[in-house]
Order: structure tokens, then C-alpha cells, then sequence
């Protein structure tokens, strides 16, 4: 082979190499890496796990909480048999503990779609969930929650606080405390939503750090399973999932819920699923930049394409976005985690896996936005 033919061949190759994914693609396995959490695969006596909930405790570990479905892969009014289940990692997300029940009931009685808060005040972690028993009162909704003042590490016995939450001639309506994610303010209060689908959608939360809650009886309509954040004007912003409409609404409240302005955004494109909204760093905590950031699965039709966004400027606009993965893919729960990462945790694969990944600011804004903590 002569000079000339090997330098025919060395170009040849570098034009290859140079068509393949670049290393910032999504697609790209060897950039985003997921960690399959929770599958039947390992579990032959589980039907299914859904409903994802992902939070970083006060000393950094992660708590990924979901349903653990035996008999069916039903909701909580179909299913006689659904338990909450647990694994923490204790280092970012790399390595995580083998599976826990952390809410075990009888066969009959079921609790379903998980969602946390922490109250970084106290450090404890609070755990709702919706619990039905289908053998003796199989029309009623109760809500309920577990607390952890370890980081996860054991949890409470369960505390129901329906009658506080909801109203009287709520009893048989279906209701419930919406899976994911709830926050407490600037201020210390703790906010999460709930839905009647009789009455719309509702916020409540508590002001003695979770000693008793209240609810705020101002329907927001329309909505569904929703999340909500609290922007730097402390202005309170709910970001929800309404059926049949192919996008998402977004409900503002400049007077602590009282009252709330609606409207569709058609930024947000979504196939009637669960998302996930939260905020990344704000200004009033030393960060340079507000940020909030978003993920759902970022399609009109479909269950597909879990995407994430960010905002700089509280939600208005959603400066990048970026698919992290293109296949099937439904609820999915954000996270930050200690090293200034973003995990976010998703059923892949029609509810057939439910996956932990983590990526960077720098992935996500192609370089344009890095992390410079406080």
C-alpha cells in the first residue's frame, strides 16, 4: 500500500468517525446512562411498577419511591394489591439499595401513587399516598402519608389526613394527592396539590412543618395531575396535565391561592400524561440565574420522547430542550442531586422499566450554561 492510499484510507476513516452521533446526543448511549430501577424482570410476583417519585434528602441521598403492583397493573380502584416500595442511593445515583417496602397492606387494601417532600427545616421527608380498601369500602379515597426523619432510611406508621385535606361532601368523589412532587415556600410552608375530579383541582399544604395541613378550597380548572413551584415574586405557579387537550396549563396565584390566572401553553406540548416541574437554582439563594426546569413525555398523541426543558426566566419561555430518550416513555420525576447534577427518574418502555438518569447542566444547554454553585 503506498503513501497516497493510506492517506486516502486515514481520510476515509476520519469522515466515518466524523458521522456518528456527537457525544452530547441523547441517543448516545455512552452519555446518558440508565439505571434500571425497578422491573418485573426481577420480580415475577409484581404485575407492574408505575407512578415515579424522586427527591434528594437534606444530606444528599436519593429516595426513588414507586408502586409495587401485584395482581394487575391497574390504578388504585381496580387493584386489590399495590404497595409503595423504595431504593436510596448514597452516592449520587451511582449504586442504590435493594428494594424496601415502606407501605405494606393486606390483600384487599391498597396504597398508590407516591410523592414526597422535604421540609429543609426539619430535615423530615414526608411520603402521601392514596389508600383505598376495596373489601369494605371500595367507593371511598383516603389520603394519607409516612414520614422519614433518617433520610429515608425507616419511615412512620401511615397518618391519614383526609378530613383536613378535603370536605365532607367530598367522601365518595374521586380524589387524590397527585404522585411526584410537592415543595415548601421561601417562607417555610409546604405546598402540594390535589384532585377531585368532581371539583377540580386543589392546593394544600401545612404551616407547622406537617403537624396539621390545611387545604385552600379554590377549585383551578382545568387540571389534573399538576405540579407546583414557587417563583422568586414568591408568586405560586402550577403547571398541569388536562386531558384530551395536547398541551399543558399553566395557573399563577400572586395571593397564596386564592385566586388564579390560567392558560394553555403552546410550548408545551404533552400526550395527557404526569410530569415533572421544579425549581434548579434561584437568584435569592446566590445562584447567578433563576432556573426552573420541566420533563414530561413530549409528544401530542403518544406516551414518547421524555424530554427535558429549562427556564431562565420563571416559566415564561423554555430557552433549550433536549429528548433523553425517544422511545416509550410516561411519568417521570426530577430531582437535583448534591453534586449539582439533574436526575430524573421515568417509566420506560410501556411502564416495562422504570429507569434513574442523570445529566448536566452542560448537556442539557449544549454547553451554554454551566453550574457555578454559591
Amino acid at each position: 500500500m503506498n503513501l497516497k492510499t493510506i492517506n486516502i484510507f486515514i481520510l476515509l476513516m476520519l469522515a466515518i468517525l466524523s458521522c456518528k452521533s456527537p457525544k452530547n446526543n441523547p441517543s448516545d448511549k455512552d452519555t446518558i446512562q440508565f439505571i434500571n430501577l425497578f422491573s418485573t424482570d426481577s420480580n415475577q410476583d409484581v404485575s407492574c411498577y408505575r407512578i415515579p417519585s424522586l427527591i434528594m434528602a437534606q444530606n444528599g441521598d436519593l429516595i426513588a419511591a414507586i408502586d409495587e403492583r401485584k395482581i394487575n397493573c391497574g390504578d388504585l380502584r381496580t387493584n386489590k394489591d399495590i404497595n409503595i416500595v423504595i431504593r436510596r442511593s448514597e452516592d449520587n445515583g451511582v449504586t442504590w439499595s435493594e428494594i424496601k417496602t415502606i407501605v405494606d397492606l393486606p390483600l384487599g387494601e391498597s396504597a398508590s401513587d407516591p410523592s414526597m417532600i422535604l421540609d429543609e427545616t426539619t430535615e423530615k421527608i414526608f411520603l402521601f399516598f392514596n389508600y383505598m380498601d376495596l373489601n369494605t369500602n371500595p367507593e371511598v379515597y383516603y389520603l394519607r402519608y409516612i414520614s422519614s426523619n433518617n433520610h429515608g432510611r425507616t419511615w412512620s406508621k401511615p397518618i391519614d389526613i383526609t378530613n383536613q385535606i378535603s370536605k365532607p361532601e367530598w367522601n365518595q368523589d374521586f380524589k387524590f394527592i397527585t404522585s411526584g412532587r410537592g415543595i415548601q415556600t421561601q417562607s417555610g410552608i409546604l405546598l402540594h396539590t390535589l384532585v377531585n375530579l368532581n371539583n377540580g383541582l386543589h392546593v394544600f399544604g401545612s404551616k407547622d412543618h406537617g403537624e396539621t395541613w390545611f387545604l385552600i378550597d379554590s377549585p383551578i380548572i382545568p387540571g389534573d395531575e399538576s405540579k407546583i413551584v414557587e417563583l422568586v415574586d414568591e408568586t405560586w405557579m402550577i403547571n398541569s396535565r388536562v386531558n384530551k387537550s395536547g398541551l399543558r396549563f399553566v395557573h399563577t396565584s400572586k395571593d397564596k391561592g386564592t385566586t388564579w390566572n390560567s392558560k394553555a401553553d403552546s410550548t408545551l406540548i404533552d400526550a395527557s400524561c404526569n410530569a415533572s416541574f421544579i425549581r434548579y437554582t434561584s437568584t435569592k439563594n446566590g445562584f447567578l440565574k433563576n432556573r426552573l426546569i420541566f420533563s414530561n413525555a413530549n409528544s401530542k398523541n403518544m406516551r414518547e420522547n421524555l424530554t427535558i426543558k429549562i427556564s431562565y426566566d420563571e416559566g415564561k419561555t423554555w430557552k433549550y430542550s433536549k429528548s433523553v430518550y425517544a422511545g416509550e416513555a410516561a411519568y417521570s420525576s426530577l430531582s437535583i442531586l448534591k453534586n449539582g447534577d439533574i436526575g430524573v427518574f421515568f417509566e420506560k418502555d410501556n411502564y416495562k422499566k422504570n429507569v434513574f438518569a442523570k445529566i448536566t447542566l452542560d448537556w442539557l444547554t449544549d454547553g451554554a450554561d454551566k453550574l457555578s454553585k454559591p
